[in-house]
């Protein structure tokens, strides 16, 4: 197959000052956690956790987004796959972002504390499911899956720029077909484990559902800003207006699809009304929250929702640029919201918050370096690059 990108174009470095500063960002990060947990553990821990949930999205979102392109027979993406496959490659970093979190269990988890179990049926109910043994090896298990098929997506698709065997598309296709269920299993372990179970006492059967459409626009949104920022770099010159419209309607789509599933967790437990669930709303409507509960709507859905509603909007950079990084921040302020109410005593906010969210931009910037060097940044090996470059609507 012809390479249709010009040489430079297939490899790249981000500029040195780049570099440095996602170091500095990195570092910084470390030490402003480091100092939170000395502080105040319990609220360093519950920090963590909104750390590791919005790190498991973007990781596993990109994931998604590579096995859905192959499962769908897309051809617009591919050109612009490899970024998705580099934000992948965060992976291996989520489980070690929990490690800190399985020395600090007993200061988040109720379910940890023996005799507070064994006084109370909602738990002991749940303990055959809900205890440290148990709540390790699952997270064991769903990350070593997770990161076996990161691999094993990736590893196809540089060898392919090799080979250039179409043979390893179809070998990724039948991967992601396995893939989408154990994704769906992971993910709500994943929710289930790590949110939901900081108030062991609440059901909701939608959970996991609500934290994939989070997950997955998450994914969607850092990949469309870096997209759009490398091909105003001259990084991918390959790109059109079709390009940008798919990936600004698909953020439209998951912004609608993300409310959607919102407004019916919401819906069903108060028209339900039973006490073991409306419980966990309750707690996010006093003590200031009720302030974050309103904002959380307006940011998460009403201002993507209009910014992104015209067709025009969805093709500007300019606007997919800033919607998307407004995307991550709605994202992280809505793990925040499902986290941190745990903490109790009203919406903590202070330097304690931030030094999570510095050290997981370094993090990802320091990714992105490291795979640019290392790799094309479009597959040119996939027999589908052709047609995705001259995609048209």
């Amino acid at each position: 197959m012809s390479n249709p990108l010009p040489a430079e174009a297939v490899r790249k470095e981000l500029p040195a000052k780049v570099t440095r500063l996602a170091w500095i960002l990195f570092v910084l990060g470390v030490v402003f956690s480091g100092a939170g947990y000395l502080l105040d553990a319990k609220r360093s821990a519950l920090n963590n956790i909104v750390g590791f949930m919005f790190l498991a999205s973007l990781a596993s979102g990109s994931v998604f987004l590579v096995a859905l392109e192959y499962l769908a027979g897309a051809v617009w993406s591919v050109p612009m796959r490899r970024v998705s496959e580099f934000l992948a490659g965060l992976m291996p970093f989520v489980p070690l972002l929990a490690i800190p979190l399985l020395f600090h269990l007993r200061d988040v988890f109720q379910w940890t504390h023996a005799g507070t179990v064994a006084s109370d049926n909602v738990l002991a109910s749940k303990s055959s499911y809900l205890n440290v043994g148990f709540f390790i090896a699952r997270f064991i298990g769903v990350f070593l899956v997770l990161n076996l098929f990161c691999f094993l997506f990736t590893r196809n698709s540089k060898k392919q720029d090799v080979t250039r065997d179409p043979r390893l598309t179809t070998i990724n296709v039948r991967l992601a077909a396995v893939f989408m269920p154990v994704f769906a299993f992971a993910l709500t372990i994943v929710a289930v484990d790590w949110a939901m179970s900081l108030e062991a006492h609440w059901y909701s059967t939608i959970f996991g559902v609500y934290y994939f459409a989070g997950t997955v626009l998450a994914g969607l949104a850092a990949a469309t800003y870096i997209i759009v920022r490398f091909h105003e770099s001259g990084f991918l010159p390959g790109l059109r207006r079709d390009h940008f419209y798919s990936l600004g309607a698909l953020l439209f789509a998951f912004i609608n699809f993300w409310a959607y599933i919102a407004f019916s967790q919401f819906l069903l437990i108060w028209y339900a009304n039973l006490p073991e669930e409306t419980f966990w709303f309750l707690n996010r409507w006093r003590d200031g929250w009720e302030y974050v509960s309103i904002l959380l709507i307006i940011v998460h859905f009403v201002v993507p929702y209009f910014a992104l509603l015209t067709q025009d909007s969805k093709m500007d950079p300019k606007r997919l640029k800033l919607m998307s990084l407004w995307i991550l921040f709605a994202h992280l302020l809505d793990i925040y919201w499902l986290v941190m109410p745990s903490y109790g005593g009203g919406v903590p906010l202070s330097w304690m918050e931030i030094g999570f969210p510095i050290l997981l931009v370094g993090l990802v910037m320091i990714v992105l370096s490291f795979k640019l060097k290392r790799n094309n940044l479009v597959p040119i090996g996939d027999p589908k690059l052709d047609r995705g470059l001259s995609f048209r609507l």
